[in-house]
């Protein structure tokens, strides 16, 4: 049974929003595997801390050693995981009728359109709002000159002095993405009654 997309009318305080993140074995999605997956929601403007979930995969082959100092899971984590089936079912039932919300929109949306594919045949459209466009789009207009390095998360995250976490967990990631959307909705003249057509991203 298929959920219609949110309303782009809606604003923000209308809306339930998926913070999603992804950690993968690479960055191609069509050699590479999904590893883990975090997320959280954020509903009516409000992180729920209470519907964070985190699941880690059972991948095939074997992790490259450069690849587990990045994201720390190990082959013997990822061999008690889930299912990618699983996984990406329990992904489809909390986004349906929800906005997906991430930090660099191109990983999730080639990775989880990719992923669809193999298992259901179908590339499914997504409605995304991307936290890295946000803070490209307010920094454009602002007309500042700019290192394209401080659109790495951590980077945008202090410079609305919110504090660290342990990047590279899918979780920890959603939920610093969350906290990072509400610094820069916050930025907005409408704050959490900005309208959600403002902000999409078309990635």
């Amino acid at each position: 049974m298929s959920v219609p997309f949110p309303d782009k009318n809606a604003t923000i305080s209308e809306l339930t929003l998926l913070s999603v993140d992804f950690e993968t074995t690479g960055l191609n999605a069509m050699t590479h595997q999904l590893l883990s997956i975090g997320s959280i929601e954020i509903d009516g403007g409000k992180i729920k801390l209470a519907s964070s979930c985190h699941n880690i995969i059972k991948t095939k082959g074997k992790l490259e050693a450069n690849n587990v100092v990045v994201h720390q899971i190990t082959d013997s984590e990822k061999e008690q995981g889930i299912e990618l089936k699983t996984a990406v079912d329990q992904l489809l039932l909390a986004l349906a009728g929800k906005v997906m919300l991430v930090h660099y929109a191109k990983i999730e949306r080639q990775f989880l359109r990719q992923v669809c594919f193999e298992l259901y045949g179908v590339r499914p459209p997504l409605m995304m709002i991307d936290t890295l466009m946000l803070a490209k789009k307010r920094l454009d207009i602002g007309g500042q000159h700019y290192d394209p390095s401080i659109f790495r998360l951590e980077s945008l995250r202090q410079s609305f002095q919110l504090p660290s976490y342990h990047a590279h967990n899918a979780l920890n990631d959603a939920i610093a993405t969350s906290e990072l959307f509400l610094a820069e909705i916050n930025k907005y003249k409408q704050g959490v009654k900005t309208k959600i057509r403002q902000l999409l991203c078309s990635v």
